[in-house]
């Protein structure tokens, strides 16, 4: 049987009337008396919207008890002090690093997160109806999908669900079909976005199945608002989130096929590019599990394996964030770069379990809604708990009649998401009122032609919330977004959620695809609450198996090139740190000699062409370096050097720690040019930044990172590009035609001037010079100390090779620590042919070619994949 209109409505008749005997009722209370009214100073410009429910007042000027402790908390503030915590928390924010890509933003990746410190309160007895009612939504879902995939398919031979909404949607995969999952578990996690009536009812506005997002940003709203109001958290008990995702990581190892390696999880994430990339990153360090794109993973008989440079390691559980259809490109979406191919046949082998299941974003589609009452009667002998807004699938025909009678009223929206090809886009079909007879008349033909593409749902007014706006609270539309786990043999709820408000007042609902605006939810407890920072997980579990703890040939890759791009922006920031600073020397007789040889010594290490050398003076070099310092588009410039850097630190955000990645945020905005200062004003002061931000980041890794292979592949970037580096500085200063006037800024850019005064008192001489930058094992800046280095990276990653293929990357290592040791430095740099290069100048050059070789035989080796760990 098909559901009727009737049927549909019954609920919510029922549940309108009872809120309408309770709102009443409410209604009927003796005022508050007048001085029982506190918070004045935050509510005085507060004025609750007409027919709307008021998340926060009572009645004017009165809290509602749930909010009183925090009103009266924040009301002892004065305004300063709350605009310093605010402030406080966006500095946070950015330094997390926390952002949401906004598509078609031209802010795109760098849009900081937008989070409302005022949280969204909810008493612990109103969370515990909502905390049931999601917990048996998850139950219903499951039991739905188990039946259209594995199952009979009764639901739709006995008129529970239509076949149309079933076979004409796409998110429908028959690939998937008849694929058992472990348990039964095809929900793995579901999120609800829920919005409150005017009556004070709770709706769901949607369910995710998909792959919900937003449970990570949650977490850090936590994290941000824990540290900006403490004492405010904490006198208001409100619970903490960590236990939920301590109960999934375990729930997700429960998940794992038979015969697996229960510890062996990983996040699948569509890459750097995603709008929430942030979260997967976030998600992926504090549980514990390593995010890997498409291309890390690779089916081999039937089993999916992550590429690591140790070889294959068997993937048990593939935690994902790629929409179903793009996660397989041999049996879905064929033009999909970030799925794996073979994927839907390894988990039809039982090798590995995708959560969410591969197909449940089918009953993400809205029109599912107008048959749940009926489906949890029918499936779980139960009413309901929590309504769905009032649906109708079009592609009824009572239902079609009532949807183009009242479409006036109605919101209107694609039945399968963005996947219906209308003329009419699905965010204006869905918010355009209609109001225009002509407009009307072809929106009507637009359903009739394809009834059951389209559905219609009430238009409801959201609740208003209190958001921080000009000083005061100000009513914002909300809508929370609940979370559910489900590991099989148990169910878990988030203790909040994501709640997320409208920018202004005008806005009608706020949605987060349009970079709205955040907030955390407190569910209030009975019980005080100790409430910590939130941190990663690192406590104890009841399994003893270690996670997956090879590192990925794209992650290595990708550590490889930061250490490289680091260095070289490095090397580039002090040639220009140089030659700004003696260009802004006092000027002198003696300083034109100097001049010459700077001038030189930059177009011998490429930062000027021939056309730009000055014929005297070093007026001239400015504009050049101030070019390369601060043009967008100069290539290998210092802007593209941080795009690169951006980009590779950002494939592989899940390795590195708070602290670190701060860091490399503060490179990012210390390398923001500040309107209304003069370039060459701050040109020294900015580059001279940016080597400290470096040389922070480098201690973070020096002295904060395991020296796992991950460490190593970052620093044996950093040492062959540091050893490249000295060969190319001290090719160019044997080529100056007068190497002394270059030797001073070759030891400056080369930080090696300060040792070179203390082993030395008299003026620089090209010989000591090389002698320190090149074969003074002590030094760190020299080239033998890159060397020794690099031939530890080469011994220790080499130490799982079997005898069978050794690296041949230890004798080209040993063979130029040979040829270092024994090349006469001294007596060659005494050596100068009139017309000829000088005779080091070919040895230096080897040397670098000798280099450039060892990290393409590293790249082979180790980030082109190839075979199977043993």
């Amino acid at each position: 049987m098909i559901l009727s209109l009737s049927e549909c409505r019954q609920d919510t008749i029922i549940l309108k009337s009872q809120n309408r005997s309770q709102s009443s009722a409410s209604m009927s209370k003796p005022p508050i008396p007048e001085e029982t009214r506190t918070a004045e100073y935050l509510l005085h410009k507060y004025s609750a919207v007409t027919g709307a429910y008021d998340e926060l007042q009572e009645q004017p000027g009165v809290p509602r008890a749930h909010w009183s402790p925090l009103v009266d908390s924040l009301q002892q503030l004065d305004r300063h002090e709350l605009e310093s915590r605010w402030e406080n928390g966006r500095r946070i924010i950015r330094e997390h690093g926390v952002t949401y890509n906004v598509y078609g933003d031209p802010q795109a990746i760098d849009r900081p997160w937008g989070l409302d410190f005022i949280p969204f309160i909810i008493p612990g007895e109103e969370w515990a109806l909502l905390e049931a009612g999601l917990a048996q939504r998850s139950r219903l879902f499951n039991l739905v999908l188990a039946d259209l995939y594995t199952g009979s398919q009764r639901l739709l031979r006995d008129g529970f669900i239509p076949p149309e909404l079933v076979y004409a949607n796409p998110g429908f995969l028959r690939p998937c079909r008849g694929i058992q999952v472990p348990s039964k578990v095809y929900l793995h996690l579901l999120a609800c976005d829920l919005a409150r009536s005017p009556n004070g009812q709770w709706w769901v506005l949607s369910d995710r199945t998909q792959a919900p997002s937003g449970m990570g940003y949650a977490w850090e709203n936590r994290t941000v608002v824990s540290r900006v109001l403490p004492d405010q958290i904490r006198q208001s008990r409100a619970q903490p989130l960590a236990g939920f995702f301590q109960r999934q990581r375990e729930m997700l190892f429960d998940l794992a096929p038979a015969g697996a390696d229960r510890s062996s999880v990983v996040l699948l994430t569509p890459g750097p590019n995603s709008e929430t990339y942030f979260e997967h990153a976030y998600l992926a360090r504090s549980l514990g599990f390593p995010l890997v794109e498409g291309p890390d993973l690779t089916v081999r008989d039937r089993g999916v394996f992550l590429k690591t440079i140790e070889g294959l390691q068997p993937v048990g559980v593939i935690l994902r964030r790629v929409d179903d259809a793009w996660c397989d490109p041999l049996e879905l979406r064929g033009d999909s770069l970030l799925g794996i191919s073979g994927l839907a046949e390894a988990t039809r082998a039982g090798k590995v379990t995708v959560a969410n299941a591969l197909g449940a974003g089918l009953i993400e589609s809205p029109a599912f809604l107008a048959f749940l009452p009926g489906l949890c009667r029918h499936l779980l002998a139960e009413e309901l708990l929590l309504p769905s807004v009032a649906t109708w699938w079009c592609g009824q025909a009572k239902e079609l009649r009532y949807v183009i009678e009242h479409l006036d009223s109605l919101i209107v929206k694609p039945a399968f998401g963005s996947s219906v090809s209308s003329p009419i886009p699905p965010m204006t079909a869905a918010m355009a009122r209609h109001k225009r007879a002509e407009h009307r008349a072809k929106f009507v033909e637009l359903i009739e032609a394809a009834p059951r593409d389209f559905v219609a749902q009430e238009r409801m007014k959201l609740s208003r919330a209190p958001a921080w706006a000009e000083g005061c609270l100000a009513p914002r539309a909300a809508v929370i977004r609940g979370y559910v786990a489900n590991g099989g043999k148990s169910i878990t709820v988030m203790p909040g959620g994501l709640a997320r408000i409208s920018k202004n007042p005008r806005d009608l609902a706020p949605a987060l695809h349009s970079g709205t605006i955040s907030k955390d939810i407190w569910v209030l407890s009975g019980a005080p609450q100790n409430v910590p920072e939130p941190a990663p997980i690192t406590g104890e579990t009841r399994f003893i198996e270690r996670g997956l703890t090879g590192v990925s040939s794209r992650a290595a890759d990708h550590l490889f090139w930061l250490g490289r791009y680091t260095e070289r922006l490095e090397q580039l920031l002090r040639v220009l740190r140089c030659v700004l600073g003696r260009a802004a020397a006092e000027p002198g007789a003696g300083n034109a000699f100097e001049h010459g040889g700077l001038a030189e010594l930059a177009f011998n290490l490429g930062v000027l062409s021939e056309k730009e050398i000055p014929p005297a003076g070093n007026g001239e070099l400015t504009p050049r370096m101030l070019h390369l310092l601060y043009d967008q588009d100069e290539p290998s410039g210092v802007r593209d050097l941080l795009r690169c850097i951006r980009s590779a630190s950002l494939a592989v955000r899940d390795r590195f720690s708070g602290d670190t990645w701060r860091i490399l945020g503060r490179l990012d905005a210390d390398a923001r040019a500040r309107p209304g200062r003069l370039a060459l004003a701050s040109a020294t002061g900015l580059s001279h930044n940016l080597v400290l931000d470096l040389a922070a980041f480098n201690g973070m890794e020096m002295e904060n990172m395991t020296r796992g292979r991950g460490w190593r592949f970052l620093d044996f970037g950093r040492r062959i590009e540091r050893g490249m580096n000295v060969l190319k500085l001290s090719r160019a200063a044997v080529s100056v035609q007068t190497p002394a006037a270059a030797l001073e800024p070759v030891l400056e850019i080369a930080d090696s001037l300060m040792t070179y005064r203390r082993q030395h008192f008299t003026a620089p001489q090209l010989h000591h010079v090389l002698e320190l930058v090149i074969r003074e094992e002590s030094n760190p800046r020299s080239l033998a100390f890159q060397i020794n280095l690099l031939r530890d990276h080469v011994a220790a990653l080499g130490a799982d090779v079997s005898p069978a293929s050794p690296p041949v990357e230890g004798a080209r290592i040993q063979a130029l620590a040979d040829a270092l040791r024994t090349t006469d430095l001294t007596g060659l740099a005494v050596q100068q042919a009139s017309g000829e290069a000088h005779p080091l100048v070919a040895i230096f050059d080897a040397w670098s070619t000798e280099l450039a070789a060892l990290s393409d035989e590293v790249t082979n080796r180790y980030f082109s994949h190839s075979g199977a760990r043993t």
